[in-house]
């Protein structure tokens, strides 16, 4: 450690420089939340040395315990607390653009070419893998939130609800959150959070936001910043739906969407992995924008994309558009690029709100088990619903014709390489995601030379 005392301070960073920073972290931010955060984390901690590893993990930490996606919300946090709410909005708007740029793109290829063999193909090796992804995303969560019995019945109770009983998802949700509040004055020990990230000890010489930094006068908690925040979100949000119920009616699919991920974006505790099974009872069962099949074609490019895997969102909205055909036969792509950018505006605005308003006050509370036990709670009870969205999605992988239909043996032996990679050789998403594709298209062009 006595390298670091010979360190300097970084000197002060502009917004145009966090701007370049933001812009290039858009566009390579692959391998989901996980990788996303570890690579943050050595460049703005290790390298740039812009904050330091203890105020790192408490602004992670602002994110664990809210709705959204924790790696766009820490970037958006880390952006607020260097360059106000400028900073923040540009941080979080670039982590989030680029993916929904490249993903429109993907999806109109997919709608347009996906019946060709070589897009087909490919698409046939990755859906083993999107399933041996999740399968493996409720393992790591579940063997770091299951801490006891307690927490593990809770985790049986939602998958036998939402994959028996059809609950829905906000229900299930509601209902931890209850028990975990409830539980933290019955039995408090069963009910306490874990420390997730480590104790963030380590050091790497002094940063210009440091464990002794005085917090900025714009991040100090004020009912007055709050009100103006909170009214300037529900305004913009207010206009938006008043735009789309006077253009298209309250039936219209646009203001459909609008309202369905808003509520959808207030319900992402536990990741995009936790919301999916909503996303998909609302977008295929109750509205029917897109099929089974198509759900799970979106999760595969999502994962091959940068940005928060809750941007599937975008393709949700881009294939529900192009499907209900709102402009018409004749303007399916313009018809997908609004959808997915309706879709886009009513996840995300949520999350920043979240931070700009909330950020000071869920930071006095995080140590005070009466507000972390229901996100204990609910955490459980999401590595329930993470399983049935794994069995759903290893139906229609290995039975796509349904249980009458011939099993595919093929996608299985791909599930079970892509899970072993990830688990046993640690490889990363998408390593596994380009090598399950090369598979299938290979197993693809010999099955279609063959017959």
């Amino acid at each position: 450690m006595s390298d670091n005392n010979i360190l300097s301070r970084p000197d002060p960073v502009s917004l145009w420089q966090a701007f370049g920073y933001w812009l290039k972290l858009g566009f390579i931010s692959f391998g989901g939340p996980a990788g996303q955060i570890s690579m943050m984390h050595q460049e703005l901690v290790e390298r740039r040395r812009w904050i330091s590893e203890n105020r790192f993990l408490h602004a992670l930490n602002y994110t664990m315990v809210l709705p959204g996606p924790e790696a766009q919300q820490l970037a958006t946090y880390i952006g607020w607390l260097m360059h106000g709410i400028r900073g923040g909005v540009i941080a979080g708007f670039l982590f989030v653009f680029p993916s929904l740029f490249i993903l429109i793109a993907l999806t109109w290829i997919y709608l347009a070419y996906g019946e060709l063999p070589v897009v087909a193909g490919i698409l046939y090796g990755i859906k083993p893998a999107v399933t041996a992804i999740v399968v493996f995303a409720a393992y790591r969560i579940g063997s770091r939130a299951l801490k006891n019995e307690v927490l593990w019945i809770m985790a049986l109770a939602a998958l036998v609800a939402i994959a028996w009983f059809k609950v829905p998802f906000p229900y299930i949700v509601f209902s931890a959150g209850i028990i975990g509040y409830i539980g933290a004055h019955v039995a408090p020990d069963k009910f306490k959070a874990g420390g997730h990230h480590g104790d963030g000890r380590g050091s790497y010489g002094p940063a210009i936001i440091d464990d002794d930094t005085p917090i900025p006068e714009h991040a100090r908690f004020k009912w007055s910043r709050v009100i103006t925040i909170s009214a300037i979100g529900l305004l913009l949000w207010a206009t938006a739906m008043g735009i789309l119920y006077k253009l298209y009616g309250w039936e219209g699919v646009l203001t459909q969407m609008g309202w369905f991920f808003t509520k959808a974006a207030l319900l992402t505790i536990g990741g995009a992995y936790a919301v999916l099974p909503y996303v998909y009872q609302g977008g295929v069962d109750t509205y029917h924008w897109l099929s089974a099949t198509q759900m799970i074609d979106g999760l595969a490019l999502g994962e091959t994309t940068p940005g928060p895997l809750i941007m599937v969102v975008a393709f949700v909205g881009f294939v529900g558009g192009w499907t209900k055909e709102i402009y018409g036969s004749g303007m399916l792509p313009l018809a997908g690029i609004v959808a997915a950018s309706v879709v886009t505006f009513f996840t995300f605005l949520p999350s920043f709100l979240f931070i700009l308003v909330g950020g000071p006050a869920v930071e006095a509370t995080r140590h005070d088990v009466k507000f972390t036990a229901p996100l204990t709670g609910i955490t459980a009870a999401v590595v329930g619903v993470i399983l049935n969205l794994a069995l759903f999605f290893g139906y229609h992988v290995l039975w796509p014709k349904g249980f009458d239909g011939s099993f595919e043996w093929f996608s299985l032996i791909v599930g079970i390489l892509a899970f072993v990679a990830l688990i046993q050789f640690k490889l990363g998403i998408v390593t596994v995601i380009g090598g399950s594709a090369v598979l299938g298209l290979a197993y693809s062009l010999v099955m279609l030379y063959f017959t």
